[in-house]
């Protein structure tokens, strides 16, 4: 085992959280922002296959708004298909992939995200920068584990120039502000050219209690190589 575990952890390699204090980086009905547990499992939108919901009615409620947005990425989802019939179906067998591995591994990018930015030091760094992560297709038995980390990088936020897309991350904004946070943290997650975006509403620094971490991407490599999807947040300090 590599030296840098022995120290105080940046996450569970080996031991269970030192406390039971929830932590943000888990997912979040988009619709009343009730927290997942264990016991109350959350629905993707059988459409987009992105967005998550505690319950039916929350979906239906919620369906004026999210219907923009999820018909775009539908038909981004079609026009994949579409050219994997073409002749390119590891294309779709790619996007299938992504949106597995990130919903596989939605704590460890929510962390990810927010060390990379160094939200903590300066929460104003969400309204800038988005952080993209670069990774490489490979074959393995199960779809979360189909890819390995190249690299990443931090990158201004008008990275992203669909308008749909930069729209519903404005709504999230919104809301998340709105609510007391600092607004919608993004991580981009990309491979051959697809991409899966992830906008993590953040709350303030403050209430977070995570240390800072400068290990955070060799956290990434070491949860994503191993395939494991335990990843839970360890403060050393009740504050972080």
């Amino acid at each position: 085992m590599p030296a840098y575990y022995s120290q105080p952890a940046a996450a569970n390699y080996s031991s269970p959280p030192a406390h039971t204090q929830k932590q943000r980086g888990y997912r979040i009905c988009d619709q009343c922002g009730q927290v997942e547990t264990p016991t109350a499992r959350f629905r993707l939108c059988g459409g987009c296959m992105v967005t998550q919901y505690c319950s039916q009615e929350c979906q239906k409620v919620h369906w004026p708004l999210h219907k923009p947005i999820c018909q775009h990425t539908t038909s981004q989802i079609a026009s994949i298909k579409h050219h994997a019939a073409g002749g390119y179906a590891n294309d779709e067998n790619i996007a299938k992939n992504l949106r597995k591995f990130c919903s596989a591994h939605t704590s460890l990018l929510c962390w990810v995200g927010f060390q990379a930015l160094q939200l903590k030091r300066v929460p104003s760094n969400i309204r800038q920068h988005a952080l993209v992560i670069d990774l490489a297709p490979h074959t393995h038995p199960e779809g979360h584990r189909r890819f390995s980390v190249v690299s990443t990088r931090i990158v201004k936020r008008n990275y992203i120039g669909d308008p749909l897309v930069l729209a519903d991350i404005q709504r999230r904004d919104d809301r998340c502000r709105h609510n007391g946070g600092i607004g919608a943290l993004i991580v981009l997650v990309q491979c051959a050219g697809i991409s899966q975006v992830m906008p993590i509403e953040v709350d303030p620094p403050s209430k977070i209690a995570w240390d800072t971490r400068e290990d955070w991407a060799s956290v990434l490599h070491h949860f994503v190589e191993s395939g494991r999807t335990d990843f839970q947040p360890i403060s050393t300090t009740s504050r972080g």
